[in-house]
């Protein structure tokens, strides 16, 4: 960035002070000095008319309004960059970068061994997860102020991607509930059957869902949760309730929560989950670096169960 740019500069700074949560730290990664730094903070604040960074104790915390403002932060100086031709360099070995990537819990764990990797060659990188919004309609907003969403396809997001792995429904059930008893459950016992799901927003349907919709495969909802990870904790113990996870997650809790798992009795469905990016991140070095260490992953076999 143009040092004789003040507006320019100060936005690095806004950037560094807002991911270290640390005004020496900050200076540190951009190269200048604390009270320099302490100067943009205070330029910072007036301009925003908000504290940006409170302490507590010895650190120091973001205010709501900086995070909030974090992610489109983070989002429009690489585009800045990219228009006055300086795109922003990315070395892994010495980066500090914060990727926020839209991902539910079991997704996370899925891809434990992508970021693995990724911590291993850029080990002062962060992750940030939040979860999917909730309502799919503006996923073109929500794409600009995240690096990568990870989700099937289907719920709405129109953006570049990669397939990362594949994963079968099964039906989750208590190891004594009769209506598994012979590894199987039948249709009819399927929809007489308690459901418990996961809710994941307005307009998110799992694509498992979508078929029982397509076959008029209906249970009746009765326990709702807002994560997959708590479904077999729920069923195990003598419930009567019935799921349908995805075989992973299932075979993981299987012994720890007394739950079998059986095939789904419509036609079988497989959760795809895709890596997904914004177009306008393609020249960021830093984005290109974590998609390419993803294809490299999946090339290798790591996500394959």
């Amino acid at each position: 960035m143009a040092n004789g740019d003040p507006d320019l500069n100060l936005l690095v700074s806004l950037r560094a002070l807002l991911e270290e949560a640390n005004v020496t730290r900050a200076g540190e990664r951009i190269g200048v000095g604390q009270s320099t730094m302490s100067s943009a903070l205070a330029r910072l604040r007036a301009l925003f008319l908000d504290e940006l960074l409170v302490r507590v104790g010895r650190d120091y915390e973001l205010t709501p309004l900086a995070r909030q403002i974090l992610p489109q932060v983070q989002r429009t100086l690489p585009l800045v960059a990219l228009a006055l031709g300086q795109e922003e360099s990315f070395e892994p070995a010495t980066s500090r970068r914060s990727f926020t990537i839209q991902v539910t819990d079991y997704g996370a764990i899925e891809l434990r061994p992508l970021f693995a990797l990724a911590n291993a060659l850029a080990p002062g990188i962060r992750f940030d997860f939040p979860r999917l919004p909730a309502d799919p309609v503006d996923t073109d907003h929500d794409m600009l102020a995240h690096d990568f969403a990870v989700a099937p396809p289907g719920i709405g997001i129109e953006a570049e991607g990669m397939d990362l792995f594949r994963d079968p429904y099964v039906v989750v059930a208590d190891r004594k509930n009769p209506r598994v008893a012979d590894g199987r459950i039948s249709l009819d016992d399927f929809v007489q059957s308690p459901l418990i799901r996961c809710d994941f927003g307005r307009g998110h349907l799992t694509p498992a869902e979508r078929r029982m919709r397509e076959v008029g495969a209906l249970p009746h909802v009765r326990v709702t949760t807002s994560t997959m990870l708590a479904i077999p904790l729920i069923i195990g113990g003598g419930s009567d309730l019935i799921g349908v996870l995805p075989r992973r997650l299932a075979e993981r809790n299987r012994a720890a929560t007394g739950t079998v798992l059986v095939p789904t009795p419509f036609p079988d469905v497989e959760l795809i989950q895709r890596l997904w990016w914004h177009p306008s991140h393609a020249r960021d070095e830093g984005h290109r670096w974590f998609r390419d260490l993803a294809a490299e992953t999946v090339a290798s076999g790591a996500l394959e169960p």
